[in-house]
């Protein structure tokens, strides 16, 4: 096993998060040489400008939190993340497509997504607190058939949510790992025991705002 700084994505996500603790989480990312860092596509210039060329990587977030936005929308949004300066874009799968059986819609959804991205990674949110254990199979069949780099468990910002689940995180990785997908484990990994749990579970990637936290302890 890698050591655990090396799976870490530190996450800000907060709406109110000010200009001062994003800047703190780059210079922690950096401290502790994190993966990467998760923000929000409004502050990917800032992140740049603070950790370029320190290794850290740039993941944003896109059709966050709710995965409803039209792929269009989505794809540019994307796009001009890139351009910005993301390494890696995390999308929310549309959830009510998935609930509703519109597969081809969310196949189409994410490959109009990833045409965007080029040859920058993309992940999908597959929302698993929302999901049975059916969905979330079927959901990563077609995350594999629309040719997505990385499934991941969750936004953290469903009401109530668990975030991810060391038995969801071995259904996906069960069905991603033969196809050479990773499985980023996010929400709810707050501790060094989360973090070895869906380590164990298949994890690639952990998304935590407790990355100093799990290090630490």
């Amino acid at each position: 096993m890698k050591p655990l700084n090396e799976y870490v994505e530190h996450t800000l996500l907060k709406q109110d998060a000010t200009k001062d603790d994003l800047i703190k989480l780059f210079e922690e990312a950096k401290e502790h040489k994190f993966l990467g860092v998760c923000v929000n596509p409004a502050y990917v210039s800032l992140a740049k400008e603070h950790l370029e060329g320190s290794g850290v990587k740039i993941v944003t977030v896109v059709g966050f939190p709710l995965g409803a936005s039209k792929s269009e929308v989505t794809a540019f949004e994307a796009k001009t993340a890139i351009e910005d300066g993301a390494d890696e874009i995390d999308m929310v799968m549309n959830v009510t497509a998935m609930k509703s059986k519109d597969y081809d819609y969310i196949v189409k959804d994410i490959k109009t997504v990833k045409e965007a991205c080029g040859q920058t990674l993309l992940k999908v949110i597959l929302e698993t607190d929302l999901l049975t254990k059916e969905e979330i199979a079927k959901a990563c069949d077609l995350c594999i058939e629309a040719k997505a780099d990385l499934v991941k468990t969750s936004t953290g910002f469903v009401k109530g949510g668990v975030g991810a689940k060391p038995e969801d995180v071995k259904i996906m990785h069960d069905k991603v790992a033969s196809h050479g997908m990773m499985v980023k484990a996010s929400g709810g990994v707050r501790s060094k025991a989360d973090a070895l749990a869906v380590i164990e579970a298949g994890a690639d990637r952990i998304g935590t705002s407790s990355g100093i936290k799990i290090v630490s302890e």
